[in-house]
Parts: C-alpha cells; structure tokens; sequence
C-alpha cells in the first residue's frame, strides 16, 4: 500500500550535525537519498526520479508487426516529514505520454499525493491518493520488476490507486514470525477522478504474513533476489476488496459503465526468495452480479464489468554477477457474462536482465508470446520483444 521513508536521521543527529554548519548554510544533504533537511529541522524532502525507456517489436497473427519506441514512465517522487518525523507525506508525478492520459475530465499527472501520521513504531495512518493494498506486484514499484511489465492479470484485475483514507499495522523480525494488516477506506472511482461521482464508496483488507521472518530490507516490495537472501524467506498474502456501486469496468480504472455494479475482488499472492532464487505465485479474481450495463437512450450501447480470474506463476534466478533469468507464464479466464466480448488469454514470458545498480540502473530484455482463445473457437497469437533501460534515484 504505502510506506512512510524517513531516510534522513533523526531529529536530534539533524540538529547536531546542522550545527556543525554556518549560519549562512541552509540544508544539509541526507545520508541515504538525494534531499536536504530544513536548518530547524521542522521539514525535510528528499528528491528521486527515474526514466523508463523502452524499444521493442510487436506482431500479431496475420497482420503487420509494429516497432515500439518511447519513454514508457518518466516518475518525480518526494518524500520526507513536515514538524517531526512522525508527520509524513508522499508525492509522485508522472510525465509520461501514458502517464498523463485523461482520466475523469481531468489529466492523470499525480500518481501519489498522501500524508503520513506515524503515532508508533507499528502503526501509520494515510489520508489522500495513493495505492490500494491490494495484488502484491501492483503494489511492487514498476521499476522494481524483472520484466519490462506487469502482467496481463494485473493489468486487467488490479485496483491501482484510490484516495481515502489507508491503515497500516505491521509487526516485523527477520528471524521470527512477522505480519502486518493493511486497510483503506476510498471513494471506488480510482485516482484523479471527479466525473459521474456518486455515494459508493470501496473497502480493502490486506493480510500479509511472513512464516519465516520478514525480508531483508522489505525484499517483499521488489522482485529477484538482488540481495541474496541467507535464509529462506516467504510471504503469503491474501486481500478482499469491495467497490460499492463503482462507475467504471475495472473499478477504479476502466471505461464508464452506464450503470453503477458493486464489485468484488480477491487476491492471494506467494513470495518466496532464497539465495539468488525467486518464486512467485498470484491468484486475481473480480466479480459481479449482472457485468453488461446497456445505455439506458440506446440498447445497442454496452459497457461491461470485466469479471473473470488469472493466475501468474514466475520463477527468476539472480546470478552473482547481477545478470539475471527469469521466466513467466500467466493464464486469464473471463467470466460467463463477458466470454463471447472478450477471449481467454494465455501468456508466455522470458526475461534476461543486467542489474548495474540494483533496480535503479537496469538493462532489460523480454521475449513474451500471448495466446488468446475466443469464444467461437478461433485462436489469435501475439508475439513481442522489447529492450528497456530504466535509470532512477
């Protein structure tokens, strides 16, 4: 869902070390990101970006294939703490040509825009925009992933973000048994949207569990074992959410139905990493009574709730040198309502990777094939390449 960063140090080593300063020096860098702290030490921001660029070749079954240029995210992100560090925010900025698609009448350039209240060690309150807890790789950052993309589930069953109000209780040790609780309260529509409002609202639960104690460095949110686990190390986490009279066909994403659904989603989600070796497995489902909404002025008009369910299955292994292989393979199946408009898909990946530094400077290469399956029987193939570079801080 969200973490709150408080890379800098505390209150009173900022303090020490602003004193060491002169009077006309203003901020200090901190020691783990790019930002400064305020000489009172009342605020602190701390700056990243990063840039995926990507190139590729896509060809579909009998007709033509199409190259792929273009910079797929372009990402600004500030974090840190206003008064103390107990009072936390989250902005991020997205600059993108995909990023900035329309979305509710308005443009989609804030990604986050949240505050943080930390009352204790264990417990953090958000209020504002930012990702639901819902799939784990929707929550994973897309530039902490060992393919150029998520998968075809998620694009299609993922609840993304939302604004409202987010709960999150966690409790870890990385040698003993390890959990955390995860809430959010939100206005369904997803992010920026200000169109067709109406009195539904959603509601997410998240549980995550670590049997074997938590991840080095919340080795939970990034994919490959970049770090080498000494010990195995699993996550298994499940989440429900409920959108109560959602206008669009994904919930908080999609096109505008023409009448209101309440949807349900389920999400299981296993990670298990060892010693360079990474295991994954997710389970997505979405559900609704009656998915076709027709257009009240023209019958011939319809809109559907994209209901159905997939399973993703990836194993990678990261060698010493930082190359890395992984291998992907997903499966979709629509439900009733929606399988003569929209088929089955089958996906294939692989993926070879050069981690330069870790996630943040990156070259990768994806191979991937998808097969869909139609309704009347007939099948259409999909096949891509693509080369990505991701750069960031």
């Amino acid at each position: 869902m969200f973490t709150m960063i408080v890379s800098a140090q505390d209150g009173a080593s900022v303090t020490k070390s602003v004193e060491k300063k002169t009077e006309s020096t203003q901020y200090l860098n901190s020691s783990k990101k790019l930002g400064f702290t305020a000489k009172d030490s009342l605020f602190q921001v701390n700056i990243g970006f990063r840039v995926q660029s990507r190139a590729g070749y896509g060809k579909t079954e009998g007709e033509s294939g199409t190259v792929e240029g273009e910079i797929r995210r372009m990402r600004l992100k500030l974090d840190g703490f206003v008064y103390n560090p107990k009072f936390g925010y989250k902005v991020e900025l997205g600059f993108s040509a995909r990023d900035m698609a329309v979305s509710g009448n308005n443009g989609n350039v804030i990604l986050d825009g949240v505050l943080f209240y930390k009352p204790t060690k264990n417990w953090v309150i958000g209020f504002g925009q930012t990702k639901l807890p819902g799939n784990n790789q929707r929550v994973i950052s897309s530039g902490s992933l060992e393919f150029t993309d998520r998968t075809i589930n998620n694009s299609k069953f993922n609840i993304d973000r939302d604004f409202g109000l987010f709960l999150d209780y966690s409790k870890e040790d990385a040698n003993h048994f390890s959990y955390a609780l995860k809430g959010a309260i939100t206005k369904g529509e997803g992010r920026n949207y200000t169109k067709n409002l109406n009195d539904g609202i959603s509601l997410t639960g998240k549980v995550e569990l670590f049997p074997l104690g938590a991840f080095t460095k919340n080795g939970s949110h990034f994919e490959g074992d970049l770090l080498r686990e000494k010990t195995p190390k699993l996550m298994l986490s499940g989440a429900f959410s409920q959108n109560n009279n959602a206008g669009r066909s994904q919930g908080q994403l999609g096109n505008d139905l023409f009448e209101t659904r309440t949807l349900q989603s389920v999400f299981f989600d296993a990670m298990f990493k060892y010693n360079g070796w990474t295991a994954m497995a997710a389970y997505m489902s979405r559900d609704t009574d009656n998915a076709i909404t027709v257009n009240p002025l023209d019958i011939t008009k319809k809109q559907a709730v994209f209901v159905g369910h997939g399973v993703d299955t990836q194993l990678s292994y990261v060698f010493p040198s930082k190359y890395s292989l992984a291998g992907r393979y997903s499966t979709q199946k629509v439900g009733s309502d929606i399988e003569t408009i929209s088929p089955n898909v089958d996906e294939y990946a692989i993926s070879l990777s050069r981690y330069i530094l870790d996630h943040k400077l990156k070259v990768q290469t994806e191979f991937s094939y998808e097969k869909e399956k139609f309704y009347t029987g007939n099948t259409s193939g999909n096949w891509y390449a693509r080369v990505q570079v991701e750069i960031g801080i």
